[in-house]
């Protein structure tokens, strides 16, 4: 466990020089933008290829995607929870959408991604995006419609959902790579040398380029503007305790292989997702509330951390 937390350090080292390179103005606020064009359009979806390519047989394959029901159940169920948890603590009702949001959804690549590498090396990969595309899915649809009812003339505006922009963001590059790479992998190709040299450099982009990006996003935020309420207290207990513990619960009735269960796990237990201050303000709801959450559920993250790998190295 010592091996994995100091790994998950190094992960961490590289956000806080995203951070202090913000601050000796080296990186704009743009700059995260630009990163994390990179990450998805580039190296991510060069990752998933040489992954799935490398890492995986047709018999594995096929036993890959029988585990997607405990990252869709857990979601649904965790996002239940969360309309429970606000009604009981009164959430504020400028926030509630946002707030059953951000309880549900977790950052799944940018932080998700290099801490599964971190702990668990490449043969993670797969099972972080099964939960990535569970967890995007949800996020661009209920999850944008929420947020969207926290706008304050909302009885007298439309609520528009466009499902192919949703759509757009389920197949994302990083999908479009997982699936090329499958295909590849089921009709026995032999990836040339030169596509697997090429792929790696960018590959090896993907985990300091993702964390510098948040570490640009928490600086621009500004810790001085953290404010500490009972309701971001509440999106914390969603994050750390009740989305991991459903996950868990769930691995308990339905069998899948161990390490599957344990990237869900971490996968569920993740910060709060990097476009909801973004959204927030797109909508019109509460984005000082929004950005409080993320710049917190990061922050307290590395202390967190011993607690799941202690958790997740039970099961």
């Amino acid at each position: 466990m010592l091996e994995a937390y100091l790994n998950i350090l190094v992960i961490f080292l590289l956000m806080f020089i995203g951070y202090v390179l913000s601050y000796k103005q080296w990186f704009a606020n743009d700059t995260a933008d630009i990163f994390s064009k990179l990450v998805l359009n580039l190296a991510l979806p060069f990752n998933m290829f040489l992954t799935i390519t490398s890492s995986f047989s047709k018999e594995e394959f096929l036993s890959l995607f029988k585990g997607m029901i405990i990252p869709v159940l857990s979601m649904l169920l965790t996002l239940v929870v969360s309309l429970i948890y606000r009604r009981l603590a009164h959430v504020s009702k400028s926030r509630e959408g946002t707030f059953a949001t951000i309880f549900t959804c977790s950052n799944t690549i940018f932080i998700g991604l290099p801490i599964n590498l971190a702990i668990f090396g490449e043969k993670a990969v797969p099972y972080v995006l099964l939960y990535y595309i569970v967890n995007t899915t949800i996020f661009w649809t209920l999850g944008v419609y929420l947020i969207a009812h926290d706008a304050p003339n909302i009885k007298e505006a439309t609520v528009t959902f466009h499902p192919l922009v949703a759509l757009k963001k389920v197949f994302s590059p990083a999908l479009l790579g997982f699936l090329i790479g499958l295909v590849w992998m089921l009709l026995n190709f032999k990836v040339p040398e030169f596509v697997a040299d090429f792929g790696t450099y960018l590959a090896n982009l993907t985990t300091p380029l993702s964390m510098f990006a948040i570490g640009i996003i928490v600086y621009f935020h500004g810790i001085k503007n953290l404010k500490l309420n009972k309701d971001i207290i509440g999106v914390l207990l969603g994050r750390y305790i009740f989305s991991p513990l459903i996950v868990w619960l769930l691995g308990q009735w339905i069998t899948v292989p161990t390490l599957m269960l344990q990237v869900f796990m971490i996968q569920a237990a993740m910060p709060v997702q990097n476009s909801i201050p973004i959204l927030a303000r797109s909508y019109h709801a509460d984005e000082e509330f929004a950005a409080s959450s993320l710049g917190y559920s990061v922050l307290l993250y590395l202390l967190y951390i011993p607690f799941l790998l202690k958790l997740i190295y039970m099961v």
